[in-house]
């Protein structure tokens, strides 16, 4: 297998829908100050009875949809979470419980919010490899089970959601312009665990713990370890910056999408954005702004797509894919 390519896709929400006036009334904030300082307006929060898995769950059926094909031909399912449902077992097994195809590879990737990205060159090895034909690559959220709801720097910024892709291995004889992940780099960095974090786990205080993270500091590390890897790719697959059709990038905060692409000098019109309506969804944000910008009929079949996220560790990694 020289590959794989891309079949289709599929995102999740949840039901209840938070506001910037609705935290305004929760901790001191203001509509004006999130939105001037992250592009933030909104965000989507899990009720009690919407979890990870239920929200991976529900982007995969969407992808598999998308793609015209059943689920029973998965035999690959790799999930990107920073909040599983449990410790163990992984998230992706419900998933592959749930949509009955029982039997092939599930297994979990934490690498926040870099997950997808982890999760999406991860399975393409494995496809490439031969061990499945066929894969579901996920990135599910519900990060407002460890947030600090008295904590405005950083209650403010998160959301829940899922987005999913189906992978599918390229045969040897297909044509080498045509569909699939042309070329993936991937970093970490744990001497800047400080910088972003949650202050909890099974481990070290047997809780599940709440996100810390010094805001300023990382927006400097984003910006520029994420025009490095971008550079990193294109010089791997030798694409200009001017060949890409579009910039999925993890919608962490609108200034670093701004900043990202200004270095690389893209247009901002050829960013896709859905901090605003989302936030920031860890994991999911870069499956689910792809989805976003398929199905609204921004990105055809045939355009040139880089994704790109980095996250707590620090993680952060760029794919260049031609849908």
């Amino acid at each position: 297998m020289i590959g794989s390519r891309l079949l289709g896709t599929g995102s999740a929400l949840p039901r209840r829908v938070v506001t910037n006036a609705d935290l305004s009334e929760r901790v001191e904030t203001s509509d004006e100050w999130i939105v001037e300082r992250t592009g933030i307006r909104q965000r989507h929060i899990a009720e009690p009875d919407e979890t990870t898995a239920t929200l991976a769950t529900a982007a995969a059926r969407a992808a598999l949809a998308d793609a015209g094909i059943d689920a029973s031909s998965i035999g690959l399912i790799v999930l990107a979470t920073a909040t599983p449902d449990n410790t163990f077992p992984a998230t992706a097994t419900k998933v592959q419980n749930a949509l009955g195809c029982n039997g092939g590879i599930a297994f979990d990737v934490a690498a926040v919010c870099s997950g997808f990205l982890y999760a999406l060159a991860t399975a393409d090895s494995l496809l490439r490899t031969g061990m499945a034909k066929r894969a579901l690559v996920i990135g599910a959220e519900t990060f407002s089970r460890i947030l600090d709801w008295d904590d405005r720097t950083t209650c403010v910024l998160f959301g829940d959601g899922a987005g999913a892709v189906v992978l599918e291995a390229a045969p040897a004889d297909a044509p080498m312009d045509g569909p699939g992940i042309l070329g993936t780099r991937l970093h970490a960095d744990g001497a800047q665990h400080d910088l972003l974090y949650v202050d909890g786990g099974p481990s070290t205080t047997q809780t599940t713990g709440h996100v810390r993270m010094r805001g300023r500091e990382v927006f400097r590390h984003a910006v520029v370890n994420l025009t490095n890897v971008l550079n990193e790719v294109l010089e791997e697959t030798g694409v200009s910056a001017e060949q890409i059709d579009w910039v999925v990038p993890h919608q962490a905060n609108a200034r670093i999408l701004d900043a990202t692409a200004k270095k690389l000098g893209i247009s901002p019109d050829k960013v896709v954005v859905t901090v605003d309506r989302h936030a920031n969804t860890s994991a999911a944000s870069v499956p689910l702004a792809l989805d976003v910008a398929r199905k609204d009929g921004r990105i055809k079949s045939g355009d040139l797509v880089m994704l790109e996220a980095m996250g707590g560790g620090f993680t952060w990694g760029a794919s260049l894919i031609r849908i």
